[in-house]
């Protein structure tokens, strides 16, 4: 929960950086909002994507958007504990006594591993699987990465058509009414402000909070695969727990030590 909010709240502050500086410094809210430059900057960011990557991936953006700002949370002492403990009830009773607790696991990949180890499935095959799985799996998050990678690079250029745009139309009317000259230049700029604005506030950082979700399901597969081979050999559960913990970091193998 903490992270989330965290996330949340760096967005907030840099909104109220970057804008509360324009306010404070005598800018006023409705120039900030004015409607041609917004058109500008994120309807031809969005109509970039849609020709670059199709609809159908531009239409997960929202759903991107909400995984970035509200992660899975992946419980790694909870996932250690439970494989441990699985070591030492095979030992006891066998491999197949570990069926009926599979419900303890949180996570589908897990489960799915020891449903392999159970079922007979030598330990190349299983890692084999793992392997496939965890290579799909980043292709397809680092493919969803890379949208939000390139709208950090089409908006500040959007920003730019903008500017040049609103440019224009202050040469093109120069020597009319001062008002409708001073709102063309104003266009121009906050279209380059919303451009640079989305790409470095919105979206390269939901970019690079993707790449983190992404790590953190990875390292959650690792401990899951080393933990089942090591089930599936028989090692003795202090030796499981001594293999899982050597992926942690070290504060938090010291945790898991003395708890």
């Amino acid at each position: 929960m903490m992270r989330k909010i965290g996330t949340l709240n760096g967005l907030i502050l840099g909104i109220l950086s970057i804008f509360g500086a324009f306010l404070f410094e005598g800018g006023s809210f409705e120039a900030l909002f004015l409607i041609p430059p917004l058109i500008i900057v994120f309807g031809g960011t969005f109509s970039a994507v849609i020709i670059g990557f199709g609809f159908d991936r531009f239409s997960n953006i929202l759903r991107l958007i909400k995984m970035a700002y509200f992660p899975d949370k992946y419980n790694i002492k909870n996932l250690i504990n439970n494989l441990v403990e699985f070591s030492i009830i095979s030992r006891k009773e066998g491999l197949l006594s570990i069926e009926k607790r599979l419900d303890r696991l949180e996570y589908n990949f897990p489960k799915k591993l020891i449903r392999y180890v159970i079922d007979g499935t030598d330990a190349d095959s299983i890692q084999n699987i793992a392997s496939l799985e965890m290579k799909s799996m980043q292709e397809r998050h680092y493919s969803n990465i890379f949208i939000f990678t390139k709208m950090g690079g089409y908006a500040p250029t959007m920003g730019i058509i903008g500017t040049v745009m609103g440019l224009i139309m202050t040469l093109a009317n120069a020597g009319g009414d001062p008002n409708s000259l001073i709102k063309n230049i104003a266009s121009a700029f906050i279209a380059t402000l919303w451009g640079v604005f989305s790409a470095n506030i919105l979206w390269l950082p939901i970019g690079d909070k993707l790449k983190k979700c992404h790590l953190e399901e990875k390292h959650m597969m690792e401990i899951s695969l080393e933990g089942i081979l090591a089930l599936q050999s028989g090692e003795i559960p202090s030796i499981v727990k001594a293999r899982l913990l050597s992926l942690l970091p070290q504060k938090e193998q010291s945790k898991m030590m003395s708890s």
